[in-house]
């Protein structure tokens, strides 16, 4: 779980990709993220209309590979030091969501008749070991625009977010049309969204999704995103876009590579049918 909430900044990189001009080659995007520790990584997503590839290289648990099917609607997480790969499937999310949510409700009525500070306890145990799968999307960012500045080769409309009156996103926007993007060749990157908010709810609210102000609270698509959370922070910047032709293989796991039971084996449904 802790690898795949890595990858938040991935899903939310990706939303960038695919333009009218390029939506025949695919489109490769490289960001550039750094935590507040001063550790650096590298992301690669490749795309096309349906499917996404995200590599991450330099963090402490090494090479990371996620592959994102939106017609199948399957994730795949591949490890390369073991040469497996195992696959989630949106009917594995929705049945380890089931389970979750009933976890929950059976949990919150025991807590009806706990002292106040018990239950205070037990509460923030459930926020911190189920706030994945089943627990409730967390509040959307409230953007204001605070000026204007400048990312790589882009002058760029700078925003606040704030969650619950916290600041807790910073970023840094152009308009689509300087990157030859179109919004309407975005459904791969909303399906990702949606498929990941699942998973992991917050990442619903971090993946932002690249549509209208009304959609996603600000205008244009950003070039540098800034994360505050629980005290940390994450930066990403857009390094380098740049269009390519993908065969299949780009979107499948390494040949001879074994499947293995997905992570929620036995929570869920079984992933490795």
């Amino acid at each position: 779980m802790r690898s795949i909430g890595r990858m938040i900044p991935v899903a939310a990189a990706a939303c960038l990709m695919a333009g009218p001009a390029w939506a025949a080659d695919g489109l490769v995007l490289v960001q550039s993220v750094t935590t507040g520790s001063g550790t650096a990584m590298t992301h690669q997503i490749d795309i096309d209309a349906h499917r996404m590839r995200m590599e991450s290289g330099g963090g402490p648990a090494g090479s990371q590979v996620f592959i994102f099917d939106g017609t199948r609607q399957v994730m795949i997480m591949v490890n390369d030091a073991n040469k497996t790969y195992s696959e989630i499937s949106k009917a594995d999310l929705d049945a380890l969501s089931g389970q979750m949510s009933a976890a929950m409700s059976q949990m919150q009525e025991a807590m009806k008749n706990m002292p106040p500070e018990q239950r205070a306890r037990m509460e923030a145990m459930m926020k911190g070991r189920m706030g994945g799968a089943g627990a409730a999307a967390p509040a959307k960012p409230v953007y204001t625009k605070v000026g204007t500045d400048k990312v790589g080769k882009w002058t760029c409309d700078k925003y606040e977010g704030t969650t619950n009156g916290q600041k807790t996103t910073e970023l840094c926007t152009v308009d689509p049309k300087v990157l030859g993007l179109n919004t309407a060749d975005f459904a791969v990157t909303k399906d990702f969204a949606e498929f990941f908010g699942k998973l992991i709810p917050a990442g619903a609210a971090q993946a932002f999704r690249v549509g209208s102000t009304e959609e996603q609270g600000f205008s244009g698509v950003p070039v540098r995103t800034i994360v505050h959370t629980n005290g940390t922070t994450m930066t990403s910047e857009i390094t380098d876009i740049h269009h390519q032709s993908f065969t299949d293989a780009t979107f499948q796991p390494p040949a001879g590579f074994q499947k293995t039971d997905s992570p929620f084996a036995g929570r869920g449904r079984r992933g490795g049918r």
